[in-house]
């Protein structure tokens, strides 16, 4: 790893890397990030902090890095929050407003941010070799930071006990702090309780579960009520794993069950096997165990979603990496490298008699996909294709397309869309529904520049069941990433790509039969 204090920058872009920057999901200005951190809306602005490298765009030097935004898609870069030092990297952590001044670093005008972040201790510190929990705080709304003096606070004397999520719990016997992290290695979430942030006490562990293989991280607890019933509450653990996730490398899987202030015990429903996965497929090849986990998101660039503290009106509101640990620190953009996937909130609904999150992209500020204040390029509906192709409005630069689409499938064995392909058809992602198979399949194999990494060609298949014989999509198309949302978020997909310039026919078609378009919107969002 390259020293913290190392004060070289990154070259200036390579040609035709800056065309990939996008239009409305984060990027550090010319640095690496990785991981969100400290996510907090206070005084009218969100906070996203990040794992950051300021002095290059590959990892290393992990230190905080800091961006606000009113409204979740246009973000305002910060100098670096909590930096590295000779005896500390920064890594993962949440941040918490100390409404009740209980750790005595603001007042009770004046409440303090505080940050709980990892501690990954250097050779020739005293706590060399360790990773512990700190503590930094700010009395300027986050514009300024200062390492408590009496870091660590918490230290299990372990490599990989890290990424502390601290919330306000409110029990039968009154509020605490509760703090969940994990011990990396051992695929263990741990909890302890808290009156000041200072002082620690141990509560319980969960795992391992589920996806276990790989090294768990960015864990993340919090309460939601299923479709709205304040008297069914469940309690959503969400578990990061690198790797063994289901479509290859890196990936987030949650549970969801009860906690009760202490323990977090997880519904029948959640667990794909009571002793875990400890054989897991290929990148690309997900078996049947790995697909009976409950995962956010079943695309390649998915990873660490975390979500705010303090959120307006008791939304609840993730980000997550847009990347895969399988090949970071190669993408092909320069001086920047990684983005951050668009603010998503979060729901329970039941699905089949279990509870199930559904994501909704944050667009606009706004909570319906039908309020979006976009300029719309195309409107149709009741429309057939029958083996045919619509050419929809091409990608244009310096926006996001926002693709809304309601498809009967009719008699056809597949219908989707091609995005920013080229003239001849033989190039671009291929977004498709196989009615044989049940499966929405994101294919970037032929997107553009893949020969980066050997892990980047990719085609990701997640099973979709078309509700009333129809199947509703949510298309959030980047200059380097596709989101997708089916089924009004019950499935969630994201690949980064990379398309060869010039690339920018859009289409949708149906094969082997016909299919109905009966809704259809494309709109812009710069």
């Amino acid at each position: 790893m390259s020293s913290c204090l190392d004060a070289a920058r990154p070259e200036p872009a390579p040609p035709g890397t800056s065309r990939f920057r996008p239009a409305i999901h984060f990027t550090a200005r010319d640095t690496w990030l990785n991981d969100p951190n400290g996510l907090v809306f206070h005084d009218g602005l969100y906070h996203l902090f990040f794992q950051n490298n300021p002095y290059d765009n590959v990892w290393g030097n992990m230190s905080w890095g800091h961006a606000t935004s009113r409204d979740l898609l246009h973000w305002t870069e910060h100098p670096v929050a909590i930096a590295c030092d000779e005896t500390e990297d920064i890594f993962s952590g949440s941040i918490v407003v100390d409404h009740g001044n209980t750790s005595g670093f603001g007042t009770a005008d004046g409440p303090a941010l505080v940050a709980i972040y990892t501690s990954a201790y250097k050779a020739g510190s005293e706590h060399s070799g360790t990773q512990a929990q700190s503590l930094a705080y700010s009395t300027d709304a986050g514009m300024t930071w200062r390492k408590y003096e009496g870091n660590p606070v918490l230290s299990r004397n372990s490599a990989n006990f890290r990424d502390p999520k601290v919330f306000r719990y409110q029990g039968d016997h009154g509020a605490c702090w509760v703090m969940v992290a994990v011990e990396a290695q051992h695929q263990k979430v741990v909890f302890y309780r808290s009156e000041d942030l200072k002082s620690w006490d141990f509560l319980s562990d969960f795992g391992p579960a589920n996806a276990d293989a790989g090294e768990w991280e960015c864990p993340d607890l919090f309460p939601l009520a299923v479709d709205g019933d304040p008297d069914n509450v469940k309690w959503v653990l969400i578990v990061n794993v690198n790797p063994g996730a289901v479509a290859g490398g890196s990936g987030g899987q949650y549970f969801i069950g009860h906690f009760d202030g202490v323990r977090f015990r997880p519904d029948a429903g959640s667990l794909a096997a009571p002793d875990g996965l400890t054989s897991l497929p290929g990148p690309n090849e997900a078996d049947a165990a790995l697909q009976q986990c409950l995962w956010l998101d079943w695309g390649r660039d998915c990873y660490a979603s975390v979500s705010f503290s303090n959120a307006p009106d008791d939304r609840r509101i993730i980000i997550g990496w847009m990347s895969n640990w399988d090949y970071a620190n190669e993408l092909p953009t320069a001086p920047w490298r990684s983005s951050m996937t668009l603010a998503r909130e979060v729901r329970l609904t039941a699905v089949n008699g279990s509870a199930r999150l559904i994501q909704e992209p944050v667009l606009a500020g706004v909570r319906a996909v039908e309020e979006l204040p976009i300029g719309g390029q195309m409107n149709k509906d009741n429309l057939e294709l029958r083996n045919s192709a619509l050419r929809l409005p091409d990608a244009v630069p310096g926006a996001a397309q926002i693709i809304a689409a309601e498809i009967r499938p009719g008699s056809a064995e597949r219908f989707g869309f091609r995005l920013f392909g080229s003239g001849d058809g033989s190039k671009g992602t291929v977004l498709s529904y196989d009615t044989r198979s049940g499966q929405l399949i994101l294919d970037r194999r032929q997107s553009g520049n893949t020969s980066f990494h050997g892990k980047f060609a990719s085609a990701e298949a997640v099973p979709v069941e078309l509700e009333n014989r129809v199947l509703k999509l949510l298309i959030v198309v980047d200059h380097c990433s596709v989101e997708v949302f089916a089924q009004g978020g019950k499935v969630a997909m994201t690949d980064l790509i990379f398309p060869d310039a010039g690339n920018q026919e859009n289409w949708l078609s149906a094969e082997g039969g016909s299919a109905t378009i009966l809704k259809l919107a494309v709109s812009t969002l710069a």
